[in-house]
């Protein structure tokens, strides 16, 4: 499968090359793919790996990952061309830029605006749990930490599935995108433990059944 990378910082470099080391074909997208940082990510990735434009990326990828900024991302999704039809996962948080608090919540949501943008693409909300450092490495020993996802078609949800688990989680439907609002104020949870809370950025959540 080739995958699209809408964005080659931490979570689309560390997405893009665990994927790459398990065989998929990736595409970093970036505004500059001669840059010298994206060159190394590149191979530092190896297998099927190249840089591309954003736009160039988001007509090669079978499946798009959104790991931008978001206050970028409205912009960048314009610039993006005709999506219609493409799995688009959006990894994206709307964060203020403080981190204190969630600029979408409650009763919609950052993937549900994400969605309005990328008209016609399958939106999946997935990858926006934890840090970039867990999606790097998943293991723990005992077990593995979980990552939920959600959206409205049940297709592309069946196509981002194996490449969650691919990367050691355990993947978990949450439901439809509306769920989104529940998940990105999850992830918040996770960043302030991490970053204000004292946790430090070793820790994911696990799912127990009984």
């Amino acid at each position: 499968m080739t995958i699209g990378m809408i964005g080659s910082g931490n979570v689309g470099g560390a997405l893009g090359t665990r994927w790459a080391k398990v065989g998929h074909e990736v595409v970093f997208g970036t505004r500059d793919p001669k840059s010298k940082e994206v060159q190394q990510l590149v191979a530092a990735a190896g297998g099927k790996t190249r840089a591309a434009t954003m736009a160039d990326t988001a007509r090669a990828g079978e499946v798009l990952l959104l790991a931008t900024p978001w206050p970028a991302t409205q912009q960048i999704l314009a610039g993006l061309g005709n999506l219609n039809g493409k799995v688009l996962i959006d990894a994206t948080n709307p964060l203020l830029p403080d981190l204190s608090g969630l600029t979408h919540g409650t009763t919609t949501s950052g993937s549900e605006q994400v969605a309005g943008w990328a008209r016609g693409a399958k939106v999946v909300k997935a990858f926006n749990t934890v840090g970039a450092n867990i999606m790097a490495n998943t293991s723990f020993g005992a077990g593995r930490p979980v990552l939920f996802y959600c959206g409205d078609d049940a297709a592309a949800k069946q196509a981002v599935k194996p490449l969650i688990e691919a990367l050691g989680f355990e993947a978990v439907d949450a439901g439809p995108l509306s769920q989104a609002r529940l998940l990105e104020p999850f992830a918040l949870l996770w960043i302030s433990m991490a970053l204000v809370h004292g946790l430090g950025r070793e820790f994911a959540f696990q799912l127990l059944r009984r």
